[in-house]
């Protein structure tokens, strides 16, 4: 469990219900608050409801709205920019993929568990220490 949790969910998108399922019940065995969208659209949607998420988890490859296109309109609004974002997705070159998207962190398909619990147990203890 986390020592504090986290001030809102933790938003996974992720357009595979199986994935999004098994990273939804990994991260609350761990004790966070999880919040689910299947596509790019849908967490926009979600992202600009009062009860915002601490977190985004953001796969890149998705149909409809895909994670770049999320990533570019969240960080174009003022009031979503700020909100932190982990991406995981397949394919080479991740590291290149995501440097013009500013995220926290990325982790390469199929998803390394563990270091995607280091990844958000990181950005806990971040945020807990600088409000300290």
């Amino acid at each position: 469990m986390p020592n504090q949790s986290p001030a809102g969910p933790i938003l996974i998108v992720e357009d595979d219900p199986d994935m999004r399922s098994a990273m939804t019940m990994v991260l609350k065995s761990e004790g966070y608050e999880v919040a689910e969208a299947s596509d790019g659209r849908e967490a926009l949607d979600r992202l600009r409801k009062p009860a915002r998420p601490y977190l985004i988890l953001l796969d890149l490859m998705m149909p409809r709205m895909d994670g770049f296109e999320l990533r570019v309109q969240q960080m174009q609004d003022p009031a979503l920019a700020d909100i932190p974002v982990i991406v995981f997705s397949a394919g080479a070159d991740l590291e290149r993929k995501v440097a013009p998207l500013r995220v926290d962190g990325y982790v390469e398909k199929p998803v390394d568990i563990p270091v995607l619990l280091e990844l958000v147990g990181s950005r806990c203890a971040k945020d807990r220490s600088e409000r300290h």
